[in-house]
């Protein structure tokens, strides 16, 4: 593999890159290459494989796109059978690259096609009859298009794998695989992912051709631009903890590990007053992109998720990301803290730890290279505020007849009131059960106290 020189950053002027594209990186206001784009611009450009390693948030979807696009333009598909292919791990992923590059895709009058689960497939099908160019695809659904001869790929000249790292953790190497052994042998690669662990070394042995290496923001440090902190906090209080950073002014995203504790935590703070909206697997496509929406132009201002939204999602001005349940794993403390302060900007990521996980917490940053700040909080204490912004809610229930919310099944555990290993452990259930929905109302009623209700 060959480690060139730094380009340093030439400005988007002086690369190969035609006029039209140029004159719509000028109206979108784009100026400037970030470093990934400056490093990787003009070797993608002449068709070398890349291998780019750089957290989300550091602009490699340009980086990859305008090659991807310069070297397909002046050509057209033939039905069902696309001339580049750009692999991503989710579906909010494959949307988000999928608009950050039409303006692009339209001044070089290209077609695109996003082919991503949870959306209609005929849609699709139709989209990749009429014939596109250029095809953004999960590979669950690109498989699946495959089996109906709705799509093939021997004529996909570029072929990009974004967030290599999530595909092979979600599982999908068998598809990645099996894609790459369909695109054309002699075409361009280009390989992005924060980690270089082994099912993606693999990959790059297996499918790259003497790739140019450039790394950017290597992962270990890689959310430098955050201030990471670990707020300890007493179990019963844990939830008045949570939903008072929620009423913060400005947004705030929060992590939580289950879809049944999304859903109950979006109920109780949308019952006190707080714009929340969750988002999860569980939620339909269309679901998920309005909320989405909703949150990037302010009408939801708490965005409660689990790690579905952790990977690849691009939220300007999101200053506080909250682990509401610790990540056990150091490479999902990561992507969910590269939520915030990306492209250069400063943001805080918070870990609300019991007592009880310090030593996990503690054990999870140390390996993702972070040295956090931990301090002791409680409820309505100054010293919340001045972290978070936290502030007491209004009280003013969001959802007509929701004053308390009540959840399906009330004898469920909120999974961000114990350890993940009690909510999952089962013995004791009931009484466990019914001392966290006793703690509920409890937080509520010391949160009504404060508020002078």
């Amino acid at each position: 593999m060959n480690h060139p020189d730094d380009h340093g950053t030439a400005s988007f002027s002086e690369m190969a890159l035609p006029p039209q594209v140029l004159r719509t990186l000028t109206e979108l206001g784009v100026r400037e290459p970030f470093p990934i784009q400056a490093a990787t611009l003009p070797d993608a450009l002449t068709g070398r494989d890349v291998l780019g390693r750089g957290r989300t948030g550091s602009g490699k979807t340009l980086a990859f796109g305008l090659p991807l696009l310069v070297r397909t333009a002046g050509q057209r598909a033939e039905a069902k059978q696309p001339l580049a292919l750009i692999l991503v791990p989710t579906r909010e992923l494959a949307q988000q690259v999928t608009e950050a590059l039409a303006p692009y895709a339209d001044a070089l009058r290209l077609r695109m096609a996003a082919v991503v689960g949870g959306m209609s497939i005929g849609r699709q099908t139709a989209a990749l009859r009429e014939g596109a160019e250029v095809v953004v695809a999960t590979p669950g659904r690109l498989h699946d298009l495959i089996g109906r001869k709705a799509c093939r790929l021997d004529r996909v000249r570029i072929t990009v794998l974004d967030e290599a790292d999530q595909m092979c953790d979600m599982g999908f190497l068998p598809q990645v695989t099996e894609v790459l052994d369909q695109v054309r042998p002699e075409g361009q690669r280009m390989l992005f992912s924060a980690t270089l662990d082994r099912d993606v070394d693999q990959l790059v042995s297996r499918y790259l051709n003497e790739p140019v290496v450039h790394s950017v923001d290597p992962s270990a440090g890689a959310v430098s631009t955050s201030d990471h902190h670990v707020l300890v906090v007493h179990g019963p209080d844990r939830y008045a903890v949570t939903t008072e950073i929620a009423a913060r002014d400005g947004r705030v995203l929060l992590f939580l590990d289950t879809k049944h504790a999304v859903d109950q935590l979006t109920r109780h703070l949308r019952a006190g007053g707080v714009h929340a909206a969750a988002l999860h697997s569980g939620k339909s496509q269309p679901q998920r992109t309005r909320t989405l929406a909703q949150f990037k132009d302010g009408q939801v201002t708490v965005l409660v998720a689990t790690n579905v939204a952790a990977r690849g999602l691009h939220i300007d001005d999101l200053d506080l990301v909250v682990n509401v349940d610790p990540p056990t794993d150091p490479k999902d403390y990561l992507h969910r803290a590269g939520r915030t302060a990306r492209a250069g900007e400063s943001g805080k990521v918070v870990t609300l730890v019991l007592s009880g996980q310090r030593r996990e917490t503690s054990r999870v940053m140390a390996e993702a290279g972070i040295e956090p700040t931990v301090t002791k909080v409680r409820s309505g204490e100054a010293e919340l505020s001045r972290i978070t912004g936290a502030k007491a809610p209004s009280g003013t229930p969001l959802d007509r007849g929701s004053a308390v919310p009540r959840p399906k099944n009330t004898n469920a555990p909120f999974r961000g009131l114990g350890t993940s290993k009690d909510a999952s452990r089962g013995t004791g259930g009931k009484s466990r059960k019914a001392g966290e929905a006793r703690k509920l109302a409890e937080a509520r009623r010391a949160a009504q106290v404060r508020r002078g209700g």
